[in-house]
């Protein structure tokens, strides 16, 4: 098939439509051995090709230098040993958890004798689209066949060699088992017309997930037709209350913002209780500056006030403006404001947040409650670094993606995110008067 060829692409992704239609039937009544089965096969034959995948992305990191990928890219991109081994041990977990498919709840009786309750199903087919980052390839791939969902994946062109190899060995785990090896499509092109393609094929796909770039997510919203599960970026706060834990406030905030720059769950604000602030900002900031060097904070005025004259920080400050209250910088950078109270902070981060994850440092319980109550986030932390927003941390196995949509799937989306419920009934021949 030429990738440059839009007719083919519209009948390629025709066929790999209406492929994924006949999995999702098949997979929709497989049984928890079956996808189980799948997944720890998938794990051995990916396990044995360690080297050639590690190699294939190598390909993938030598290309991105050459073609000048950013760093927060190339960070996503690369796979390591210590990222390899996360696959693996993802595979082991998500067959572990328990299998939502055909859990049954909610079960009643009704005054005219029909039981009635809600079951759980998959929702059929998932499409994906993501940027860099090869280990989703198989996290969603794990996702959708324990949920007992067929998928549709699309990474990012600068992934290629990594996802095909990847794709390789789903595949043959596939066929180890015997479940359809249509279950889990990886695209075979890097044309751009195969995603106009799969966000508007509703006759094949159930939903979309976009993971990426602001402006993949904003373009998938805008001209999809199937529904879409999305955030389009994570502009994380996390807020120092002035009845914090010192040592607390310290180690979250360099946890938060140091751990890694490139994922939607690190901090990009800091917020600090002007009764503390005094005391607390120059240590937070020295600490954040001793684990990065290239660190740069962008201060309003009053952390200005509080921090320009200390030596330690020399070189690393500057001035905020209006921009940065709204930006998740995927960078060394941090915007930092002192704050009224917990007022002020809720106000801040409902107003210029990204409904992300958000964080509040403090011993105050009444404040805690308000904060989780109020801020209007898909994760809502107290005493904790936001980078716990993550699907294995929160013990879902894996995550397809992060949700700050208001649907039923919000925040780390697992495997119950990919299902949904039917209602069902048992009568004994009652008639509706």
């Amino acid at each position: 098939m030429s990738q440059s060829n839009t007719t083919d692409i519209v009948a390629y992704m025709q066929s790999v439509g209406k492929q994924a239609r006949a999995a999702s039937r098949a997979l929709a009544a497989a049984n928890t051995g079956d996808k189980n089965s799948a997944l720890m096969a998938i794990h051995e034959v990916l396990k044995n090709a360690k080297k050639a995948i590690l190699a294939a992305n190598k390909i993938d990191m030598d290309n991105g230098k050459n073609n000048d990928l950013d760093a927060a890219l190339l960070d996503r991109l690369e796979l390591n040993d210590a990222r390899f081994d996360g696959m693996l041990q993802g595979l082991k977990d998500v067959a572990a958890l328990p299998d939502p498919i055909g859990e049954v709840t909610d079960m009643t009786y009704q005054p005219s004798g029909i039981h009635l309750g809600k079951m759980r199903v998959p929702l059929g087919v998932v499409g994906m689209i993501y940027e860099s980052r090869p280990n989703v390839t198989l996290e969603a791939a794990s996702l959708a066949l324990k949920s007992g969902n067929a998928i549709i994946l699309r990474g990012g062109s600068e992934a290629f060699e990594s996802n095909q190899a990847i794709a390789k060995c789903i595949l043959e785990g596939l066929q180890k088992v015997g479940l359809s090896e249509h279950s889990v499509q990886v695209l075979q092109t890097t044309d751009r017309a195969a995603v106009g393609e799969l966000i508007t094929m509703t006759n094949y796909v159930d939903v979309i997930v976009p993971r990426g770039g602001k402006g993949l997510i904003e373009r998938i919203s805008r001209d999809a037709r199937v529904p879409v599960i999305k955030h389009l970026d994570g502009n994380c706060h996390t807020f120092i209350d002035s009845d914090a834990d010192a040592d607390i406030a310290i180690n979250v905030s360099v946890n938060a913002k140091t751990h890694r720059y490139g994922t939607c769950n690190t901090m990009e604000t800091l917020l600090v209780d002007e009764t503390v602030a005094n005391e607390l900002l120059p240590k937070i900031a020295e600490a954040i500056i001793a684990a990065d060097d290239a660190m740069q904070l962008r201060l309003d005025e009053q952390s200005q006030t509080i921090l320009n004259d200390n030596a330690i920080l020399k070189g690393h400050l500057s001035a905020a403006t209006a921009e940065d209250w709204d930006t998740e910088y995927l960078a060394p950078i941090l915007a930092v404001k002192v704050v009224s109270g917990i007022d002020e902070a809720i106000n801040h981060i409902n107003t210029h947040g990204s409904h992300h994850t958000d964080v509040i440092i403090t011993d105050n319980y009444t404040k805690s409650q308000r904060f989780i109550r109020e801020v209007d986030s898909a994760s809502v932390m107290i005493n904790a670094s936001s980078r716990f927003a993550d699907g294995f941390e929160y013990g879902l196995g894996a995550e397809i993606g992060i949700s700050t949509d208001k649907i039923h799937a919000r925040g780390p989306v697992g495997l119950e995110g990919l299902t949904s419920q039917k209602w069902i009934v048992y009568g004994h021949g009652e008639t509706r008067a």
